[in-house]
């Protein structure tokens, strides 16, 4: 009816097309992602209480996915993703989001170091996630606009990125394991804003 060519295959070449054969019967080849400016991000944030998440090149598909879709959940204002050297959106990402992706605003900048600066003229308040942070996110004060900073899978938040933030938080600990991974932190964060928001 929209006027898209289509061609029946075979579920052998729809499986040869699709990530480990999980196509349901369909395939559709699409443009570009329509990433958003900073700037989108800043006017659906409005003017009062939002949530901004901030990844400092966090480069696995799967955690950036589940980043987006708890963002969505609680109802983060966008994400920003630094446009070299991290994941961007893939079919992984559309998949491991549960289709967040698709109503959230993502933000592509050359810059997390400069964006931050951006969304603290904006009236943010920059919260980086830091196993050096002293108070743990039961303390840290997120309410209102908060810039949530989310460091790369093995180095965490880069010194330049760690000296813009405002603040610094960590999650509490009582076990061994060494810490969970970004996306579960990022989980634990977003739900410690809405809390604090409520």
């Amino acid at each position: 009816a929209a006027g898209i060519p289509v061609r029946r295959v075979s579920r052998a070449e729809l499986d040869a097309l699709s990530a480990h054969g999980a196509h349901q019967g369909i395939a559709l080849e699409v443009g570009e992602f329509p990433y958003a400016s900073l700037q989108d991000v800043v006017a659906r944030a409005g003017d009062g209480a939002a949530l901004v998440v901030v990844l400092d090149h966090v480069t696995d598909a799967g955690n950036f996915g589940a980043i987006v879709r708890s963002a969505e959940v609680v109802g983060a204002a966008g994400v920003v993703i630094a446009s070299k050297r991290a994941a961007e959106v893939t079919v992984t990402t559309y998949k491991t989001s549960a289709g967040a992706v698709m109503h959230l605003p993502i933000a592509r900048v050359p810059n997390i170091a400069r964006a931050l600066e951006d969304l603290k003229a904006a009236g943010f308040w920059a919260v980086g996630a830091s196993e050096h942070a002293e108070g743990v996110c039961w303390e840290t004060p997120l309410a209102g606009r908060i810039a949530l900073v989310m460091g790369s899978e093995g180095d965490g938040i880069s010194r330049l990125v760690l000296e813009t933030c405002d603040d610094l938080t960590k999650l509490p600990q009582r076990g061994q394991t060494e810490s969970l991974n970004v996306a579960q932190a990022a989980t634990a964060l977003c739900y410690e804003w809405l809390r604090q928001n409520q």
